[in-house]
């Protein structure tokens, strides 16, 4: 019995597929419905243009493209609904790509102010990440990485570290355990935590747990890392539920119903059975909120001191100094020129970081559609 094995297209075939079917939209298409998206695509393409340009006249090809879309929704509702779908995917992508471009533009002044020279070769923004002073005041001015990103390792790691267990543990309860009622009452308010506004979450932590931390822990001032993380993870938490229970959720009910065939016991089915099914997605969960832990600003910025230094010893939790959200949210009122460029230089390392655990997270849940698809 042979085997076809299926081939990936070439960029080639992919573009020429494009090709052909736009061609069998324009044949399939009446020419006044063509005239009318096209009016409308062109329009909204002046507008966007108009709009990087800062120019007074962008109303005008706005208001075109709306008069152009109702009329082509009227007449045309299904061309007129394809090509505005594809125009609102298109600038998303397009979006995206101008936030990247500006953010690291804006970035470039401090990233060569920041360079350094390793053996006759001048590297950009290394000095950042291989000193470990923020001055912004007095000279030499210096504005190094290294005090923020380990205040976001210090969180991001406390923080996982609660909603990683707690989640998926929850998750687990919920999907297999809970019965029909209480499901229906705990899922829900899972979910209205995650609507609760993070300066919430802050403000509970600034009040209660940092009085509470300096008294027990004799912490000269507020602001822990450890507390700080608690919060954050608390934050994450109902992500990480709603993702994992979603994953464990997708696991063949026929897998756990032969595993409770060969006279295993339930918790031995969980354990054996759904979470290694599920674990693609379940991970997927714990780094969707690492993502978010990494990301948070205003609990942060609330609790903590506000102080770009590294902590004494390194690895030490009871003090808080600052993370790359916070530095940002406390300066960018009054910053100027290199001060300036160096939040977003900030901005460039948060960036990069969740763009690729976006991208772990969309390819472990892949992973997972192929494995439980019985793809190979």
């Amino acid at each position: 019995m042979t085997q076809t094995s299926s081939r990936e297209p070439t960029g080639a075939e992919k573009l020429a597929r494009l090709v052909r079917r736009f061609r069998d939209f324009v044949d399939d298409t009446e020419p006044e419905a063509l005239v009318t998206v096209g009016v409308m695509a062109a329009a909204i393409l002046a507008a966007f243009v108009g709009f990087l340009l800062v120019s007074a006249w962008t109303i005008v090809p706005f208001l075109v493209s709306v008069v152009a879309a109702g009329y082509g929704w009227l007449r045309h509702q299904g061309v007129t609904a394809r090509v505005l779908t594809l125009m609102m995917t298109a600038s998303t992508i397009l979006i995206l790509v101008l936030i990247t471009v500006f953010i690291f533009f804006e970035a470039i002044p401090v990233f060569l102010y920041e360079s350094k020279t390793v053996l006759g070769v001048e590297v950009p923004a290394l000095r950042m990440f291989t000193e470990t002073t923020w001055d912004a005041v007095s000279p030499p001015i210096r504005y190094s990485m290294v005090p923020l990103i380990h205040g976001t390792v210090m969180v991001t790691l406390i923080a996982t570290a609660v909603a990683g267990p707690l989640g998926v543990a929850a998750a687990l309860f919920l999907s297999e355990i809970a019965p029909a009622p209480v499901r229906e009452f705990v899922k829900p308010g899972v979910e209205i935590l995650a609507g609760i506004p993070s300066i919430v979450y802050g403000f509970i932590g600034f009040t209660i747990l940092s009085p509470w931390a300096s008294d027990q822990f004799r912490i000269v001032g507020q602001g822990t890392y450890l507390f700080v993380g608690v919060v954050v993870g608390l934050m994450a938490l109902p992500t990480v539920v709603s993702v994992a229970e979603d994953a464990l959720n997708s696991v063949p009910e026929s897998m756990k119903s032969g595993s409770l065939a060969m006279g295993t016991t339930d918790w031995q089915t969980m354990t054996s059975i759904t979470l290694p099914a599920a674990f693609s997605g379940v991970s997927a969960a714990v780094l969707l909120g690492v993502g978010r832990a990494i990301g948070e600003t205003m609990a942060a910025t609330v609790m903590l001191r506000g102080v770009p230094e590294l902590t004494d010893p390194i690895y030490n939790a009871f003090y808080g100094q600052e993370t790359l959200t916070s530095l940002i949210a406390h300066n960018y009122g009054e910053a100027d020129g290199l001060q300036m460029d160096a939040l977003f230089a900030a901005g460039v390392i948060l960036f990069v970081t969740v763009l690729a655990l976006s991208i772990g997270t969309q390819y472990i849940e892949a992973r997972m559609n192929r494995k439980l698809g019985g793809d190979r």
